[in-house]
């Protein structure tokens, strides 16, 4: 491992519905909150909803966004997004989302927060829902912010678990 992989800050990304409820919404802004606190990066998909919140809660407690745009313009991000990185690819930009982070939180939402729960479970990345409203076997829980950004730090500094092949 060289020292710059040492010295990276932690990246969480944080998924969940793109339109606005109130408890998305406060739980989502808890979170990017959690994450800036902790000195760790928010990656998410950069618009509108949990991306907002998420987004708004870090950067109002100092911390840096990372914002992953299904279009061609930079100027789609949400005002709290630091870094906007346009991508052109519509749905598909959820892959780079999951690439990006180290651990995923979901945060309500619906079929593209699943897709992108379905990416990370995949590809042995950890996810964490906060208040899951039902079971996905292999995503963990957690009841609020604290929780959720606490988890996901110890995860991200535990070392992976060998693949045993059959």
């Amino acid at each position: 491992m060289g020292v710059g992989r040492m010295m990276r800050r932690p990246i969480i990304g944080v998924v969940g519905t793109g339109s606005v409820s109130p408890g998305a919404d406060a739980a989502a802004e808890a979170v990017g909150r959690e994450i800036a606190r902790h000195d760790a990066i928010l990656v998410c998909g950069g618009l509108g909803g949990v991306m907002t919140a998420a987004a708004r809660g870090a950067r109002e407690a100092g911390g840096t966004t990372i914002g992953i745009l299904p279009g061609a313009d930079i100027h789609d991000a949400n005002p709290y997004i630091d870094f906007p990185i346009a991508t052109g690819m519509g749905q598909a930009r959820n892959a780079i989302v999951v690439q990006t982070a180290q651990v995923i939180i979901a945060i309500a939402g619906g079929y593209g927060t699943l897709s992108e729960i379905a990416m990370a479970l995949k590809i042995g990345k950890k996810v964490i829902a906060l208040q899951p409203q039902f079971h996905i076997p292999g995503v963990l829980s957690a009841q609020d912010a604290v929780e959720a950004v606490r988890l996901a730090l110890a995860l991200i500094e535990s070392p992976p678990s060998p693949c045993l092949s059959v």
